[in-house]
């Protein structure tokens, strides 16, 4: 299920009606909850008829799709400028895991309740599923950037599949602060800085002759997970 694309270039208007809607619909999921809000919801606080919002969203689950694609899409420069003038790897890895926290608090509850979606890959609202592929793939590359820059040199063999497991490195750690219930998630801060050490240590071990063969069963791991 994608975002419908409109078939003609959208007016002025239509572009307005199309965000007052989304906006409607952001609002009322931070207020009672995804499951909760209907589509008759949208449309009553949005202003417009029940037919109106479903021209722009053939159903809710395509306007969840269309906060992600804005929030990737939105936090690409500002994660290549935080990870600017940084070398260490560390550094690098923790520039864009803070501005992925950052850009989802005000929407904390919401992604809470959405996340329950990631198991099932073929949920549209999954991290893991088709539908959201194309914004797994751009926060893939934000990673793939910070490994470029950074100061650890990855083995041949493991390069190409380490953005991936760094993504699913970064989810696990935005599912632990979702349910962080500590003042200012302070447990969730401690675990980036204490698994990000871990982390950039094991990188800097894995490229040692002795470490080929465990590279090799991870990397076979990792291509039978991978979607």
């Amino acid at each position: 299920m994608n975002v419908p694309a409109m078939k003609t270039r959208p007016t002025p208007r239509a572009e307005d009606t199309r965000r007052r809607i989304y906006e409607a619909a952001m609002e009322l999921f931070r207020e009672k909850g995804f499951e909760q809000t209907t589509m008759r919801d949208i449309a009553a606080k949005a202003g417009v008829a029940l037919g109106g919002a479903y021209y722009y969203f053939s159903q809710k689950e395509a306007i969840v799709l269309a906060f992600y694609h804005e929030m990737q899409e939105g936090s690409h420069e500002a994660v290549l400028e935080s990870m600017a003038g940084h070398k260490k790897l560390k550094d690098r890895i923790r520039c864009v895991v803070e501005k992925r926290f950052e850009l989802l608090a005000p929407n904390r509850k919401f992604c809470d309740a959405l996340f329950r979606h990631a198991p099932d890959s073929k949920d549209p609202l999954s991290p893991f599923s088709e539908e959201t592929r194309p914004i797994r793939e751009r926060a893939i590359e934000h990673l793939r950037i910070a490994l470029e820059g950074g100061d650890v040199k990855v083995p041949a063999d493991l390069k190409p599949q380490l953005p991936y497991l760094l993504w699913l490195y970064q989810m696990g750690l935005i599912l632990f602060w979702l349910y962080d219930r500590s003042e200012n998630q302070q447990r969730t801060q401690k675990l980036v800085e204490k698994s990000l050490g871990l982390l950039v240590t094991l990188l800097k071990l894995s490229g040692l002759p002795l470490m080929k063969p465990v590279r090799k069963t991870a990397l076979e791991l990792v291509e039978t997970i991978a979607p």
